[in-house]
């Protein structure tokens, strides 16, 4: 193929290419009358596209020529497989800061920040940002829920303030609009993880009947103002349906509420605040349509000063709606026929309805007080046990006195009680949040390894002293240390008078004696006589747990040991020749429990081989067995074989 050939080749091959996608190229004339190929950004031209003839019309389409190009020829010939790619890589070339678009377009731009992180935006319907949006889409569907009924039934609300309520509608309307918006890109949990794909996120709202609700809600039914005239609100009722969003926000708030009773019953009271709102409009509505004044049962005549304005209106039907829905009664008696239905339909929808109201307020009022209750009963069983074993008067008093601390300070609540329906992790979790830092301040514990520490909060015990308790007296054993959260200890004398030290909140005490050190002259005892001055909260940790917890840390408890060595060195409490002893009596016992897992060692694997050998052994018989029977029946082949001959 010749220089021209090749040539001629590769422009008719770029003419193809260009021509192939007219959609996405632009016509643009520049001043000269030259019409350049973009889209919506600068000109896309080869180095030597040539220049569209002046002569062509403004408007029309600008689509090269297959037969003239603008591409270098191949000088060295080159394949069909070649020419595309030197044609890709000419037009690449000249692209620039253009890239090739994921659907199938030729050429695009790259698409701009904001519509980057739209294609990103996922709310999370756990995060706080969700909350808050329910927040606000709860406010118009509360709106169309009252005001919409209102303005439907009363012509002066509708009339008087027909502009602040147009605006309030497409305000909500657009609301309600965006809720779709964020409902089709709201996340979902799939195998614990939040789902982003957007098929699936629309999918997943698409196929639910909230979907078909919330179309509904945003039809532009009220298009018919211009047929029936613009005060007709109740062509805008199909706005009610979209009402999920409220309940939800109610749900999370319930959940999120510190003080979820009060919340409870606020939100029983405006249910029942709606439900007389729209039995006072229905009641306004049939008084309307039988005609005010006509008997005693209906709203009174409107031309009647007294009842012929707004809040008289609302007020009277308001009234009306309370006392009939409440069962009360006290109203006009209904004279139509209409009005007999409607009245027994009320006292129907009161009786179902306040009976279930009265049922909640009466479960939530027993919830509030349930904590009282069960703490009221533990002191009642306290006080008959004392009155039945004859305890002493002040020793009552010290006790009730104790129960009215715990009480008042709100520390009644028993915190594994409390947490025992929560997993592990979190268990976890929360006690370190809570104990942790007060844990570090103990010497001993301080720089050991987290999970030992972790280990330690679980069992950390929560104790209240009343004012002149011992927590410990000199030469008891010491089985438990302390640490001060709240209050303050004083280390007195034997005469329980004379006051040698002073304990404060973050202080410890009885950490020497649990370790159980080798060579401590005191042994396991308590050194010192420790009492409550006053109420004091403390956090106590028993040698067995602390036992416990160092099994699975080795090196932990080596730590522990040296560094409560170390303190009793520094206190002239350690007897270094017994210590040594006791190191090598320790070490003995270390060898010892080596020799122990090592036996154990050895036994388990003398086991798995005679396992093995009488499984081998089993399926050698079953192999000898089979061969066996194998060679009895060739055998009686052979004796059967003669005699068939003969015959």
């Amino acid at each position: 193929m010749g220089p021209k050939e090749g040539q001629l080749t590769q422009r008719s091959l770029a003419g193809s290419l260009l021509a192939c996608c007219p959609l996405h190229v632009s016509t643009y004339r520049s001043p000269g009358g030259a019409c350049d190929d973009r889209e919506d950004g600068p000109a896309i031209r080869s180095p030597r596209s040539p220049r569209r003839p002046e002569s062509q019309h403004k408007g029309e389409p600008c689509y090269p020529s297959s037969g003239a190009s603008s591409l270098e020829e191949n000088p060295g010939g080159s394949t069909p497989k070649d020419q595309v790619s030197h044609v890709n890589h000419t037009a690449d070339a000249g692209l620039g800061p253009f890239k090739h678009n994921q659907c199938s377009r030729a050429l695009c731009f790259p698409a701009s920040p904001f519509r980057k992180k739209w294609e990103l935006f996922v709310v999370d319907p756990a995060g706080d940002r969700y909350y808050y949006w329910l927040l606000v889409i709860a406010l118009p569907v509360l709106y169309n829920w009252c005001l919409l009924v209102a303005r439907a039934c009363f012509n002066d609300l509708q009339r008087g303030y027909f502009i602040l309520w147009l605006v309030l509608d497409y305000i909500s309307d657009c609301v309600y609009v965006g809720d779709m918006v964020i409902r089709l890109r709201t996340g979902f949990l799939e195998q614990g993880l939040l789902v982003r794909d957007l098929k699936k996120l629309s999918d997943n709202y698409i196929t639910t009947l909230q979907f078909k609700l919330d179309f509904i809600s945003i039809l532009p039914t009220d298009l018919a103002y211009f047929a029936v005239g613009l005060h007709r609100p109740e062509l805008r009722f199909n706005r009610l349906l979209h009402f999920s969003r409220m309940f939800e926000f109610f749900d999370r708030t319930e959940t999120r509420t510190s003080y979820p009773n009060i919340f409870r019953i606020s939100n029983l009271v405006l249910y029942i605040l709606v439900i007389i709102h729209w039995n006072a409009c229905i009641y306004y509505a049939i008084s309307k349509s039988i005609g005010f004044g006509v008997d005693t049962w209906v709203y009174p005549n409107v031309t009647d000063p007294e009842y012929g304005y707004l809040a008289r209106e609302y007020v009277y039907c308001l009234y009306w709606s309370t006392l009939t829905l409440t069962t009360i009664g006290e109203t006009p008696p209904p004279v139509s026929d209409e009005e007999y239905l409607f009245v027994i339909f009320d006292f129907l929808i009161g009786v179902l309805i306040f009976a279930t109201i009265v049922g909640n307020v009466g479960s939530m009022i027993s919830n509030m007080n349930a904590t009282r209750a069960e703490f009221q009963a533990k002191i009642d069983a306290i006080k008959h046990y004392m009155q039945f074993r004859k305890v002493t008067r002040d020793m009552e008093a010290k006790v009730i006195k104790w129960f009215d601390y715990l009480w008042t300070n709100k520390k009644a609540v028993d915190d594994r009680e409390v947490l025992k329906n929560l997993p592990d992790k979190l268990r976890a979790e929360i006690a370190i949040n809570v104990h942790l830092e007060t844990l570090k301040k103990v010497r001993i514990f301080q720089d050991c390894e987290a999970g030992l520490l972790v280990e330690l909060v679980l069992k950390l015990r929560p104790q209240v002293f009343s004012p002149g308790d011992y927590i410990c007296r000199k030469g008891d054993i010491g089985k438990e240390m302390y640490i001060i959260k709240e209050g303050k200890l004083a280390v007195v004398a034997d005469d329980g008078v004379t006051q040698y030290a002073l304990l404060t909140a973050g202080g410890c005490f009885g950490e020497i004696s649990i370790l159980n050190i080798k060579g401590s002259k005191m042994g396991n005892r308590r050194t010192a006589n420790i009492r409550s001055l006053g109420y004091s909260d403390l956090f106590c940790l028993s040698k067995d747990d602390l036992m416990e917890a160092v099994t699975e840390y080795p090196d932990a408890k080596k730590v522990l040991e040296e560094r409560g060595r170390e303190i009793l060195m520094k206190e002239g409490l350690l007897d270094e020749s017994a210590a040594v002893e006791g190191m090598e009596g320790k070490n003995v016992e270390e060898k010892l429990e080596r020799l122990e897992s090592s036996l154990d060692t050895l036994h388990t694997r003398f086991s798995r081989l005679l396992s093995e050998y009488n499984s081998a052994q089993m399926k050698l018989k079953q192999r000898i067995t089979l061969l066996e029977s194998k060679q009895e029946q060739e055998a009686d082949t052979c004796t059967a074989a003669p005699s068939v001959t003969s015959l």
